[in-house]
């Protein structure tokens, strides 16, 4: 992402942000080879919602916005008060764990719907392991990954 289009999505981001009258800090940082934008706020609940839901919903928006404005969707997560690097520590364990689970039971495990973002984490982390493959079925908000031994 340039350092255009990132100025571009703070700018659309803290618009959002505004409108909803939400009084927020917003910096720029890489992580996980994605550039992320991390919302630090005193509404951080308003913000994330029941199980990340508005978190979800508040990087559909922006997603779609710069989409408009850029004319492609560039690769880019919103974070509110590192929820989501806790739920990537969260699933790169939760992958771990169940790939050990395909090693020892030798049978598929599939795993809870996640985002195109999360499945991505699951396959990168799961790569390293060579006598196990990963795919995602599923379509939209069912959309998974499931784990299989080779």
């Amino acid at each position: 992402m340039t350092e255009d289009q990132k100025q571009k999505v703070q700018n659309i981001l803290q618009s959002i942000l505004e409108k909803m009258g939400v009084a927020v800090n917003v910096d720029i940082t890489e992580y996980f080879d994605s550039t992320q934008f991390i919302v630090k706020s005193q509404d951080a609940g308003i913000l994330i919602g029941n199980g990340g839901e508005h978190l979800k919903a508040l990087n559909h928006i922006t997603h779609r916005m710069c989409e408009k404005l850029v004319g492609e969707d560039p690769h880019f997560i919103v974070d509110v008060n590192d929820y989501q690097r806790e739920r990537i520590e969260v699933i790169h364990e939760l992958a771990k764990m169940s790939a050990q689970r395909v090693r020892y039971f030798k049978k598929d495990v599939e795993l809870e719907p996640m985002t195109a973002f999360e499945r991505r984490i699951v396959h990168s982390v799961l790569s390293e392991y060579p006598d196990i493959t990963t795919e995602s079925t599923g379509e939209g908000f069912e959309r998974r990954v499931v784990i299989k031994p080779l």
